[in-house]
């Protein structure tokens, strides 16, 4: 069941069209809830949102929310349950977000920070927050290679 009144940005069949390479769609409780999230913490900027539907883009890439409502007669429906994390076993990875800075803002606004800003050995300094929804975002910046 909609809860947009209006009409959206663009139709959904031209976006739909307009997508190519990979996509990230991921379903949350509540689009309005997840909007501080991805513009304050991971920095995006929010091309779309309505009750049902948000588009953010940065970083080189787009990505896409979906509120559980509007899967309510999709395939995944059945497996949509608020007590369990979604997204275990995924990173969803910001190359090029500050990750102290994403940590410092999810922390003041109540994000649960599993690892906050480290220097790793694979090149990344990068943090590990869990939004509303329980997906894993993984902010991170390269290091200088010469320090």
């Amino acid at each position: 069941m909609k809860k947009r009144s209006g009409d959206p940005w663009m139709p959904a069949d031209e976006y739909g069209r307009s997508l190519n390479g990979l996509g990230i769609n991921l379903l949350v409780t509540s689009v309005e809830a997840a909007r501080q999230f991805h513009t304050k913490v991971l920095g995006a900027e929010e091309v779309y949102w309505d009750p049902d539907f948000a588009v953010y883009r940065g970083y080189g890439a787009d990505w896409m929310l979906h509120a559980d409502h509007t899967y309510q007669d999709h395939e995944l429906h059945g497996s949509l349950c608020p007590e369990i994390a979604r997204g275990i076993g995924v990173e969803l990875r910001v190359h090029g977000r500050d990750p102290d800075d994403a940590e410092a803002i999810a922390r003041k606004l109540d994000f649960h920070v599993l690892a906050g800003a480290l220097d790793k050995p694979h090149g990344l300094r990068e943090a590990h927050i869990v939004d509303q929804d329980g997906y894993v975002w993984v902010p991170d910046v390269p290091l200088d290679p010469d320090k």
